[in-house]
């Protein structure tokens, strides 16, 4: 398992970007400065000892120890030692609609990225528990088996997109089924399922899984993605918009009332996502409310660190930067480190 220790450093790789449109604007105001004096080839050959490719190694090699070094801060680590640990906790198996009609943009930023961004914070708020994620359009597909590693849950959530599924539709039951195949064995923990859907296209057998899976002690909860009046559903394509054999643009709507059915045979509670957190609050305060019970659970004790071999690799780099001249070098001009300069 390879994590790191102190992620936030990571955000100083958005200095890189800053800092190679600021050097590529200097050396074109430098080359623009060089045209006001006269012919840039002339003053090339006025200028045998300058060397340009020499400015872009320098320039590479720093941002390359640069980039490492971040990463070197963010401390790299591997796990090293498994054991179980018994938790208090419950059991949670999150099931999210990929579905091309999760695109629109009638929630922002669009449905799919607020769906995201809600269980994203919802995870945050887990302690001890042990969530799963299933993606499911015409099919479902176990994305993340149930554990209790939030750094995992997450990583897995955020590579979530519609194109993850080929088959379209909106398979709730078949998600359903699927869920309940993901838990554990048999527990005290309370078990419940988080459907995050816009319930568009939906399977027929969504309220008779439902039900099902409350009769076997695991409550289905819904959370409707999207408003009751609709909105088209972007193709990605020069704000084009999916269309029908008609030549019509598709609106889609949330089918409220199938994810209400859903909810309320399931025993579970439904929830409109909107543009607030809203949704969010109601969910934990109901996980809140579920029996919690010791759950036994694999995770990564120790982790070594993997600093070193990143501060020689920035050692090296910066010991050739060092031997890189400005300017060429007559004793060495036998040597071909950069081409023809």
């Amino acid at each position: 398992m390879f994590r790191f220790a102190h992620p936030t450093y990571l955000y100083g790789l958005l200095l890189i970007p800053v800092l190679a449109a600021l050097f590529l604007l200097l050396n074109w105001r430098r080359r623009r400065q060089l045209r006001e004096y006269g012919d840039p080839q002339l003053l090339e050959n006025l200028m045998p000892d300058v060397s340009p490719a020499r400015e872009w190694w320098h320039f590479v090699l720093q941002m390359l120890s640069l980039t490492l070094c971040f990463l070197m801060l963010a401390g790299p680590q591997f796990g090293s030692k498994i054991e179980k640990r018994k938790r208090q906790g419950v059991e949670l198996i999150i099931a999210q609609d990929v579905s091309k009609s999760m695109l629109s943009q009638d929630i922002l930023p669009d449905r799919m990225e607020k769906s995201k961004q809600t269980l994203s914070k919802l995870i945050d708020e887990l302690v001890n528990d042990r969530v799963g994620l299933i993606v499911f359009a015409g099919e479902a597909y176990t994305q993340l088996p149930i554990t209790a590693d939030y750094v995992s849950a997450k990583m897995f959530l955020s590579s979530i997109s519609t194109d993850m599924v080929p088959i379209q539709g909106t398979a709730i039951g078949s998600a359903i089924d699927l869920a309940l195949r993901s838990f554990g064995p048999e527990s005290e923990a309370g078990r419940a399922i988080i459907v995050i859907t816009d319930g568009e296209n939906h399977e027929g057998n969504a309220v008779e899984r439902a039900k099902a899976a409350y009769e076997q002690g695991v409550r289905v909860h819904v959370v409707g993605m999207g408003s009751t009046k609709g909105a088209p559903i972007p193709t990605g394509r020069n704000n084009e918009y999916h269309k029908d054999r008609e030549g019509n643009v598709v609106i889609t709507k949330l089918n409220e009332e199938m994810c209400q059915q859903i909810a309320q045979a399931g025993g579970g509670i439904y929830v409109r996502s909107d543009n607030s957190n809203a949704a969010l609050k109601v969910l934990v305060r109901e996980l809140n409310k579920m029996t919690k019970t010791e759950i036994e659970t694999t995770v990564y004790a120790e982790y070594d660190d993997q600093f070193q071999a990143l501060a020689w690799v920035i050692l090296a780099l910066l010991f050739v930067d060092m031997f890189i001249l400005h300017r060429r070098n007559d004793r060495m001009k036998h040597f071909k480190l950069f081409g023809n300069e």
